[in-house]
């Protein structure tokens, strides 16, 4: 696991990475934590949050902490052709509009390189993954009552 400190003193934000391999069980709880309380329980979607994809060598965990606490969260997927898979991005509701987003996704740019990058963007977003040089690249559908619309963003 990587970790480096950002910000002041008084709100350290700490950025961290890591394989499921590297993560320790108090962590992943966290991190699985804020993606229920988000994704199932806020977003009203019962679905099964564990995929699979958690637990693959090429999956890298990224997430931002605050005091001590999961603030922002985002997975990153090793897909076929060398293509990186951004999902569950996600920010903890008593943070938002904090600016976390922006540096979560900075953050997993980085990571990224210049290999290609999808995600499937909830559409109220699609205008904040643009600026962070994200195209649409396909029709939007709706899962889980949710509109979505596929972005893609090439290194």
């Amino acid at each position: 696991m990587r970790a480096y400190h950002r910000g002041m003193p008084s709100q350290l934000l700490e950025v961290r990475v890591a394989a499921f391999a590297d993560l320790d069980a108090r962590t992943f709880h966290d991190l699985l934590r804020l993606r229920i309380d988000v994704f199932v329980v806020e977003q009203a979607c019962p679905y099964p949050e564990l995929d699979g994809r958690d637990v693959e060598p090429g999956t890298r965990h990224l997430w931002l902490t605050r005091d001590g606490d999961v603030v922002a969260y985002l997975r990153i997927l090793a897909d076929p052709g060398g293509v990186a898979r951004m999902g569950r991005v996600v920010v903890a509701p008593g943070v938002r509009g904090g600016g976390l987003a922006g540096r979560l996704m900075t953050e997993a740019l980085a990571l990224v390189g210049d290999r290609p990058c999808v995600l499937e963007a909830q559409t109220h977003l699609v205008g904040f993954y643009a600026g962070h040089g994200f195209t649409v690249s396909g029709a939007d559908y709706v899962e889980d009552g949710i509109p979505h619309t596929p972005m893609r963003r090439d290194g």
